[in-house]
């Protein structure tokens, strides 16, 4: 979003859009004791940033942005 300011765009956001979980159960002991079970869960955050009045330089600079491990952007035009 600050790559984004500095460019000179118009931004709008962070807009927060629903976190997604993905659970899974796993049994503890491969033989017995079925009632002894882990449970673990995966949540995915999203934000949304809405970039109305984008220049060369925006697109330029969010294409070469380093992000952390774990970090994904998807960038639409349209």
């Amino acid at each position: 979003m600050e790559t984004a300011k500095r460019t000179g765009a118009q931004v709008r956001g962070p807009i927060p859009l629903p976190t997604r979980f993905e659970r899974f159960t796993v049994l503890t002991s491969p033989h017995v004791n079925k009632d002894a079970r882990d449970q673990y869960e995966i949540r995915t955050h999203k934000r949304l940033i809405d970039i109305v009045e984008p220049t060369d330089k925006t697109v330029d600079a969010l294409m070469r942005l380093d992000l952390a491990a774990g970090v994904d952007v998807q960038i639409s035009l349209g």
